[in-house]
């Protein structure tokens, strides 16, 4: 029971609101999952002759928009209820996923298509997405923030587990189209676990100020401080060259003659090492920034084995590392990050944050998958290694100037 109650793993989890949270965020976690991994399949296998260059521009659509809408969007989720504005930013998504299922079940759909809902679907999570961040924060104080937020990561990866391999087997047994539908019902359950989260407990404080000239507070207040800063950039490094995990699995896939069922599996053993990474971090009480840079190297190493990897099983078994580095390092960041920043402006800084870590495949998405047409699915596997270990590099060149950066953060309020 002490694990629930005030200290160990699961200890946020003592908060009825934040609990209410985690069980509707994991159902819809799956279907979301579900509908990415068959998304980028049928781009690669149906719509395009296993063209990883559309897989990248589908990618980059469905990433883009927080990129360009950053500031917008961290500003509303500092203004807007955030319970409000993920009830409406979750129905959406679940609309969208029914219409894209109608037009695969109808045979309607067309690579086009599949581009405009991953751009719009894009738009949706752009305004989700620092709501979200930024509202599990508020569920529980600020001594389990970095436990919360943990759990959360865990919740994900594990919805990621899931989603791929169950896409995988539905897609052969049922077809695409109905992956779509199940996704889309999957937004039943956080709707429902929206409905009835009374009150945050510990309720983000507003700014005095509601003009929109606030917008740019989020960028100064990062600029101006160096801790914050160096986190960003070694996370825009990770998420623009590293964090292409669907077209490392499908191109691996298809390199090894797999199919759909095959694909997922390997974005699932992806995320049994990310579950591992985030059930990690959230044993221990306070994020340090040295984790960076152990993970940014056991990130470059695992992709590294992946990419020398002579069979399909041994790619599988090196898979799993890369999952324990990169949710450590992403988990790591967001707690350094979360707990700096005062809540008046978190959700403008987690906006700026949220457009680093997915915005960056604008640029990486569209980049690594010419890189695997055109040089082979095994070089798009080195130039995430390569981002791996420069993070790794700098970091160390980082904490070799600025000592203190080893202790763990002070929670800003």
């Amino acid at each position: 029971m002490s694990a629930i109650t005030g200290t160990g793993m699961f200890r946020s989890l003592r908060v009825h609101d934040y609990r209410l949270w985690a069980s509707g965020a994991i159902v819809s976690n799956v279907g979301t999952w579900m509908q990415r991994t068959t998304q980028d399949w049928i781009v690669l296998t149906r719509l395009t002759h296993h063209d990883a260059f559309a897989v990248g521009v589908t990618t980059a659509l469905q990433f883009g928009p927080q990129l360009f809408l950053s500031p917008l969007t961290g500003l509303v989720a500092d203004r807007v209820s955030k319970r409000t504005l993920l009830t409406v930013t979750q129905a959406v998504m679940g609309l969208l996923g029914l219409v894209l299922g109608i037009l695969v079940l109808t045979g309607t759909d067309t690579l086009l298509e599949v581009y405009g809902f991953a751009l719009l679907l894009g738009v949706t999570a752009a305004f989700d997405a620092p709501a979200r961040q930024s509202f599990v924060s508020d569920l529980v104080g600020p001594g389990d923030v970095s436990n919360a937020v943990a759990l959360n990561s865990a919740s994900f990866n594990l919805a990621r587990l899931l989603g791929p391999a169950a896409a995988g087997l539905l897609t052969e047994a049922v077809g695409a189209g109905w992956v779509f539908v199940i996704n889309a019902l999957s937004f039943a359950a956080v709707l429902t676990s929206l409905r009835f989260i009374h009150a945050p407990a510990f309720a983000a404080r507003e700014g005095r100020s509601r003009s929109f000239t606030d917008i740019g507070e989020g960028f100064t207040t990062v600029l101006r401080r160096r801790d914050l800063l160096i986190v960003f950039v070694l996370v825009a490094i990770l998420g623009t060259f590293g964090l292409n995990f669907p077209i490392y699995a499908s191109t691996m896939a298809v390199l090894f003659g797999q199919g759909a069922t095959g694909y997922g599996l390997l974005s699932s053993a992806l995320a049994v090492g990310a579950v591992t990474g985030a059930l990690l971090s959230a044993r221990r009480p306070a994020p340090r920034f040295p984790l960076l840079i152990l993970a940014g190297a056991l990130f470059g190493a695992g992709l590294l084995l992946g990419a020398v990897a002579p069979t399909y099983l041994w790619l599988a078994i090196a898979l799993p590392l890369v999952g324990v580095a990169s949710q450590t390092f992403m988990t790591t960041a967001n707690g350094l990050v979360q707990l700096g920043v005062d809540r008046v402006v978190r959700g403008r800084v987690m906006a700026l944050y949220m457009a680093t870590v997915m915005g960056g495949t604008v640029v990486g998405g569209p980049f690594v998958g010419w890189v695997a047409n055109a040089l082979g699915p095994r070089q798009g596997l080195v130039v995430g290694a390569v981002a791996g270990l420069l993070v790794a590099v700098l970091g160390a060149a980082y904490l070799r100037r600025h000592a203190e950066a080893r202790e763990p953060v002070v929670p800003a309020d």
